[in-house]
């Protein structure tokens, strides 16, 4: 067995025995899940029943689905959101040995690019934790793209349904239906809740949760309001429609009058980088001296240090909320 091959299973045992020993269960969400347990027993109202037996299910459920490791792991029920609202059925468990097979690739591919071993081991430990976390954050990304740009579509469809006599929880059916993509599938999932015995408005709350987007919010408070104090819903859905397509426009001309901003961004930032990268294939002896003088250390230290708060001015700069 050669050497590299070596080191990179001890640097995956080192990891291994990290998350064993610091990524151990939350005892303060422990006592949550106890006390809501309790309350469950005592709850008074058949829909706090249905609620209790529901998340009593999915608990008994997922702890078989799961391994003991995935629940050492920290922060866990973020990650399972972020899961949640790529789509996909990912499952915690492959998403660690997603991460674990990315350090493998890249600590190795370095050691054979005869980088040294301590930042082999840095970079790898870097991709292994931002790279998955990029890949689920780019799934979503794209996921609520596309929800946002059908959902007024959907709402033009709830206002044509609720016209023609429809209630409303027929026209989240027939939206399920129609429309297909992220659009059709969060509504199907809110049509399956309404069906299991919550209420309308914690459907739609579970749906905001996962989607997060000012446009559902908006959606949900409208379908709150009226319920609560009445009105005609189809013309207040139609003024919302219109609305979040007025929004939609503003976002792309925003977009295309900050493109050049943008573009000269990532050309400034990633400059550097490419440039240490040509120049370290190509002679990797004149760039030793970072990885073992203190004082190149220090320099690219704050080199790099400078660079990221120039990189966060700029993305500040560029960034807009509508």
């Amino acid at each position: 067995m050669t050497l590299p091959t070596l080191i990179i299973a001890a640097c995956f045992l080192v990891f291994v025995a990290f998350v064993l020993l610091l990524g151990g269960p939350s005892v303060g969400k422990a006592k949550l899940r106890r006390l809501a347990t309790v309350k469950d027993r005592h709850a008074a109202s058949t829909e706090a029943v249905v609620a209790a037996q529901m998340r009593k299910t999915i608990q008994s459920g997922g702890g078989r689905a799961e391994s003991g490791l995935t629940s050492l792991m920290p922060r866990r029920e973020e990650l399972e959101k972020r899961l949640r609202q790529t789509g996909k059925d990912w499952t915690i468990t492959q998403y660690m040995f997603a991460s674990m097979a990315v350090f493998v690739v890249v600590t190795g591919a370095l050691l054979v690019l005869r980088t040294p071993f301590l930042l082999s081991s840095l970079l790898g430990l870097a991709a292994m934790v931002g790279l998955p976390w990029f890949v689920v954050g780019r799934l979503i990304k794209k996921r609520v793209t596309k929800f946002n740009a059908r959902f007024p579509d959907a709402i033009d469809l709830l206002v044509r349904g609720l016209k023609s006599g429809l209630p409303v929880t027929e026209t989240f059916q027939v939206v399920s239906q129609e429309l297909p993509g992220p659009v059709g599938e969060e509504f199907k999932g809110i049509v399956e809740r309404i069906r299991i015995g919550n209420t309308m408005e914690a459907a739609l709350l579970e749906t905001a949760e996962t989607i997060g987007t000012p446009e559902i919010k908006f959606f949900c408070i409208t379908i709150a309001i009226q319920r609560e104090t009445g009105g005609n819903l189809a013309e207040t859905l139609a003024n919302l429609s219109d609305v979040l397509r007025k929004r939609a426009q503003m976002k792309l001309k925003i977009k295309a009058m900050s493109s050049e901003a943008k573009a000269s961004a990532y050309i400034v930032g990633s400059l550097p980088f490419f440039v240490f990268t040509i120049v370290w294939m190509m002679n990797p002896e004149y760039l030793a001296g970072f990885f073992h003088e203190e004082r190149l250390m220090i320099a690219g230290g704050g080199g790099l240090i400078w660079m990221s708060l120039g990189a966060f001015i700029m993305s500040r700069m560029i960034s807009f909320e509508i």
